[in-house]
């Protein structure tokens, strides 16, 4: 769940699904106090099918809360096909009263576009909106799923291919004549580098003190107490 403002990231949530209705009661604070903030609830083709989806979509729309629920629809959920998970796979059209839209989430631009447009349009005063952001992911949903055995590998290199969102920025910004390929090929070497010496850091540096994990974890909270895993554990938060 994202809010406008700076540190307004409100995180996901252990229950599937649950951070939708959380979005929307952020969404609904925003218009309570009139600080033309919207609130965008992300979650995935396989939490699109939960009750409490539905029952935020509801209240938002009675409301007219300024909330973008944003479907991310990777096609497989956990492992499912969406076609196969849903009887109308067409997530941008379950609003009912919300009205939907539907783009593809791996053009960059695309997505920075309509996220404007969009975010205009419910400051406006003219409530939620529901989009369906179509999108792919190349490997599988955890470390048990190897994401070959509800797909075809040959599909995922076509997706690679002919959609990979990184690679069709290169190809705008040479296009355009932002960049050439000799200097994209120079920056990704940099940040080959870049990746190779923090693994090699994190590689070789000594276990944390358990003390590490009750630090950076929140903005203005240096010298409070956080709890730990139960109620008897706490520790003093340090950035």
């Amino acid at each position: 769940v994202i809010s406008s403002g700076i540190n307004a990231e409100y995180g996901g949530n252990g229950i599937v699904g649950a951070q939708v209705p959380v979005g929307a009661g952020i969404a609904f604070g925003h218009k309570y106090k009139g600080d033309g903030k919207v609130c965008i609830a992300l979650y995935g083709d396989g939490a699109a099918n939960q009750g409490q989806v539905f029952e935020a979509y509801n209240l938002a729309a009675l409301f007219k809360v300024p909330c973008l629920f944003t479907c991310e629809n990777n096609h497989y959920g956990m492992g499912t096909s969406d076609v196969r998970a849903a009887a109308n796979p067409l997530y941008y059209t379950r609003g009912d009263a919300v009205p939907g839209i539907k783009m593809d989430g791996m053009n960059i631009l695309a997505v920075r576009e309509f996220t404007k447009a969009v975010t205009d349009w419910m400051r406006a005063g003219n409530g939620p909106v529901v989009a369906e952001v179509e999108t792919y992911r190349y490997y599988g949903h955890s470390m048990s799923d190897p994401g070959t055995s509800y797909r075809t590998r040959d599909e995922v290199q076509e997706v690679r291919k002919t959609k990979d969102p990184i690679t069709m920025v290169r190809s705008m910004m040479v296009e355009g004549e932002l960049a050439t390929e000799a200097e994209l090929k120079e920056l990704d070497g940099e940040c080959r580098k870049i990746v190779d010496d923090a693994t090699k850091f994190a590689r070789e540096s000594p276990e944390l003190d358990t003390h590490e994990m009750f630090n950076t974890i929140y903005t203005d909270m240096d010298g409070s107490r956080i709890r730990g895993s139960d109620s008897m554990t706490y520790g003093i938060h340090s950035p």
